[in-house]
């Protein structure tokens, strides 16, 4: 980057406009971590000093750039290391910068790692410690970025949960102060007031602190009309049903939430770690199941109780006793910002190793939800060890039609609203009208969605409207949506086939990270926000509830007994193992890693499409926005040029010209009475320097002395060049 070089303004009074472009700047940082997820905005905040105090100092190039590049270097390592020191960090940056780039060029802008976000944030930090200089030491273009500081902070404050009531407060009195300062400072440079009195009476700046106060403190405490129109802020927040859970409105980020009452709308990809489960074999891991759907989502019936469980002995369970199971366990570790006060349990539970005997489980039979309390309070715990049987689900008991006994079950997890279209039940006895048994049923919906170019996708992703179902909505119209979508699809249509079925929610087996660890047998699996997921059950007599998995890309471990003795095969076999999409979106999470290194790039081609136009276009913008700022030095290269090669009187009136003219935009403008010698003598007293003088003195022999040789002499050049780079710097 360049360095800036100063006038003759008292240092003071540069530091002081730089302060308050500063000050402006943190408005914009401090409601980042209350209004988004960004978290260590004190980091942030230290690393904007770092670069403001380098800038303000003036510090050579080949300094600045290491220091501030050492320092993202650092803050990168504090947020993202696993460990300290981590000598491998600065490998996993570039790979993740690699992978990063390649996400670029593929449009895939919502794999964008943390990381890489993280590093564009604080190289903007950097570009905005020369551009604060720029604006408001160099320029001293102070009220443009003071209003966008106001309008910023009050957009804040009124369409979101920031209250800018302060921050507008101290956004006024910076402003007024700066621009104050900034405004004596040019009418100094203008009538070529000597800084060196400047320094003396530094009094004169009081009564500009003391107005600029007062005003403030009267606008602040004076009364003010009353809100004219409703907050809408309760309104964003109810519309958007928060962020951070698998449903609710907008762009959202992906997780597990507790709120699944309207579905909807697209989600950013958070790979950030939640646990890490060590076993021997893949499972689903549960967290709740919901009951009722209501056309925009689901909730939980109100028939729902708890009661308190024993560690020791689980009594919940989601499928018959007699079922053929394996005895297995699974230990998981918990991230250490991960807050959910609920057990994430697999199939089977029957018993845990809490680690605290004074944490309670709470147990809802009707949901399967197991909440964790200390003291009778929520709390969420850093480890624990399940016991579990896994089953082996006989599909050739699910294929007899067998009755459910339990009429209250039936009319639990058939219930659909009124509203429903009665299309979602005609597609339902037409997916499965060549098929007899429950079981044939459920995996005849099930495949539907592989075999009729549904699509899984987490962008573009369309939210109901007032009088639209959600599911009617996805099978009907878009076609396109992530498991939400899905699975809940599935479940409505098995409901209108008088199939008993509910919507599950919690996380898939994640990625496996290490294998046989200590040739123990058990693998380590990094399960991430990436990985919550909602899924189905169904219910059949005998059996229980069991797992299936609709969702394009995903597929639920589960195991099948099968009659040997019987040679007829599951017809549904082949499509479940087909379910797999040219380029479904979790497919492509699993192949990212958390540090977020390189992916598959099979799919990745160099096509030239719309998108490259448009980052042409703006590398294009930017170079011509660069021309633009740069000039009067590009001027400057080319005129000394014409010197070199011409040397005669018309390329040295053509130079002299071009010093008026930046002397003019730097606000020194030759008045109507003033001569060339006494305009040349102002600058000269400002600058330190005679180069004005003498320039002007053989400027005025060439005129009227037609003394054209004069141009020739080397020293002449030098002191055009010379005064150019006090004008510029």
């Amino acid at each position: 980057m360049r360095r800036f070089k100063q006038s003759n303004t008292p240092f003071i009074y540069t530091t002081i406009l730089y302060i308050a472009g500063l000050l402006l700047f943190f408005e914009w940082l401090y409601p980042i971590e209350e209004v988004t997820d960004t978290a260590y905005i004190g980091v942030f905040i230290l690393y904007t000093l770092l670069c403001c105090f380098i800038t303000l100092l003036q510090v050579k190039w080949w300094i600045t750039v290491p220091v501030k590049g050492f320092g993202i270097i650092v803050v990168l390592h504090g947020i993202f290391a696993s460990k300290l020191p981590d000598k491998s960090f600065l490998g996993s940056v570039f790979s993740d910068l690699m992978f990063n780039v390649e996400a670029l060029i593929a449009r895939e802008w919502f794999n964008l790692t943390d990381m890489f976000r993280t590093l564009l944030f604080l190289l903007v930090i950097w570009l905005m410690s020369y551009l604060l200089y720029y604006w408001f030491v160099q320029m001293k273009h102070v009220l443009v970025f003071s209003i966008l500081t106001f309008i910023f902070v009050t957009l804040l404050d009124t369409f979101t949960v920031y209250q800018a009531n302060w921050a507008i407060f101290r956004t006024f009195v910076i402003s007024f102060l700066a621009l104050g300062l900034a405004n004596v400072l040019k009418e100094m440079q203008r009538e070529n007031i000597q800084s060196n009195g400047m320094r003396v009476r530094s009094i004169w700046i009081l009564p500009l602190i003391a107005m600029v106060l007062f005003s403030s403190m009267v606008g602040y405490t004076a009364p003010k009309f009353e809100a004219q129109w409703p907050d809408p802020v309760p309104f964003l927040k109810s519309a958007s049903g928060g962020i951070g859970g698998v449903g609710g409105f907008g762009i959202q980020k992906v997780g597990y939430g507790e709120d699944d009452s309207r579905l909807g709308g697209s989600f950013v990809q958070d790979y950030s770690s939640v646990f890490q489960a060590y076993m021997t074999k893949p499972s689903y891991f549960r967290i709740e199941s919901k009951d009722v759907y209501t056309g925009k989502g689901w909730i939980t019936s109100d028939n729902a109780t708890y009661s308190e469980q024993a560690a020791e002995e689980i009594s919940l369970e989601t499928f018959d006793p007699a079922l053929e199971t394996e005895q297995l366990d699974v230990s998981l570790v918990f991230s250490g910002d991960t807050q959910i006060p609920k057990l994430i349990y697999p199939y089977g539970i029957r018993q845990v190793e809490l680690g605290n005997p004074d944490v309670s489980l709470l147990v809802n039979e009707n949901s399967g939800e197991i909440r964790t309390e200390l003291l009778q309070e929520e709390t969420s715990l850093e480890g624990y060890r399940i016991e579990y049987d896994y089953p082996a689900y006989p599909i050739d008991t699910m294929r007899e039609e067998l009755p459910i006994e339990d009429p209250e079950l039936l009319a639990q997890y058939t219930q659909l609203p009124q509203s429903l279209p009665d299309r979602i039940t005609e597609l339902a006895q037409e997916i499965t009208i060549n098929f007899d048994s429950p079981y044939d049923k459920v995996r005849a919906v099930e495949s539907y969605f592989s075999a009729n170019g549904y699509e899984y996708q987490t962008t573009d992703v369309a939210v109901p409207g007032i009088n639209q179902d959600y599911v009617d909505q996805f099978l009907f119209e878009t076609k396109v949506g992530y498991c939400d979508n899905f699975s809940s699809a599935m479940v409505v249509m098995l409901r209108t086939l008088d199939i008993p079925a509910r919507w599950v929610k919690g996380f898939t087996s994640g990625e496996k990270a290490q294998e046989n660890i200590d040739d123990s047998g058990y693998d380590v699996y990094q399960v991430t926000n990436a990985n919550a997921h909602s899924w189905v059950e169904v219910y059949f007599p005998q059996v229980g509830w069991v797992p299936f998995e609709p969702t394009q890309g995903f597929d639920v471990p589960n195991d099948f007994a099968v009659d040997t003795s019987n040679d007829e095969e599951d017809p549904l076999e082949a499509p479940e193992v087909q379910q797999q999409p040219e380029k479904p979106e979790q497919a492509e999470e699993e192949a990212v890693e958390v540090s977020g290194q390189k992916k598959d790039t099979d799919s990745f081609t160099l096509e030239l499409t719309w998108v490259h136009g448009v980052i042409a276009a703006v590398i294009l913008l930017l170079v011509l926005v660069l021309a633009y700022w740069k000039r009067y030095q590009i001027q400057v290269y080319f005129i000394e040029r014409k010197i070199r090669k011409r040397q005669d009187a018309a390329t040295y009136q053509q130079a002299y010209h071009y010093v008026l003219k930046l002397l003019k935009h730097k606000g020194f403008s030759k008045k109507p009475d003033q001569t060339l010698r006494e305009f040349a003598k102002r600058i000269d007293s400002w600058y330190g320097s005679d180069e004005m003088g003498r320039l002007t003195a053989n400027y005025e022999r060439l005129i009227y002395q037609n003394g054209g040789n004069l141009v020739a002499e080397q020293e002449m050049s030098n002191l055009w060049k010379n005064l150019i780079n006090r004008i510029l710097g």
